[in-house]
């Protein structure tokens, strides 16, 4: 897969600081600041891994949870492989405005049409510019076993060399 780069402002990214701090993920252990899974990537060396998800309505993104990020199995995957963000596009609750302009801009970056939609990435800050450089590793979206998704990431890992 080609790597691709997106820019995108580093400014949208720090205006919901304090707003992220009463929003949680809907899994334990997901951040949903792109800024806080930066900071994390960066203090790892892991890619980050983007859920794109509408968790109170959309029924693949409710089979995805049940069939991989549920699993303890998944928990400790990750952990060892990469950095998980949650952003979500929720109909029956509100999101901080600030989070919800991040996952926005964020679905326009990576121009997610559908859900769920994952991503995993590389990130960068330009310190001069204040803009992140996004290094595109490879999408998937709705597998039906663990094992499915983690080989899937496991190959994109690999192929960027990231993996194990």
């Amino acid at each position: 897969m080609k790597k691709t780069i997106f820019f995108f402002s580093f400014l949208m990214l720090t205006l919901f600081a304090t707003a992220q701090e009463a929003y949680k993920a809907t899994h334990e252990g997901w951040l949903v600041s792109i800024e806080e899974a930066y900071a994390q990537s960066k203090k790892t060396g892991k890619p980050i891994m983007a859920n794109f998800t509408g968790s109170d309505w959309c029924g693949w993104c409710k089979k995805l949870s049940a069939a991989v990020f549920d699993k303890p199995a998944f928990k400790t995957w990750a952990n060892k492989n990469v950095v998980l963000l949650e952003l979500d596009f929720p109909r029956r609750k509100q999101l901080p405005n600030e989070i919800r302009a991040q996952n926005q801009s964020l679905q326009q970056v990576f121009q997610v049409r559908g859900y769920p939609t994952v991503w995993v990435f590389n990130l960068d800050k330009d310190e001069e510019s204040g803009k992140m450089m996004i290094e595109a590793l490879g999408q998937t979206g709705y597998q039906p076993t663990l094992e499915e998704f983690t080989s899937g990431v496991d190959q994109m890992l690999k192929r960027a060399g990231n993996g194990s």
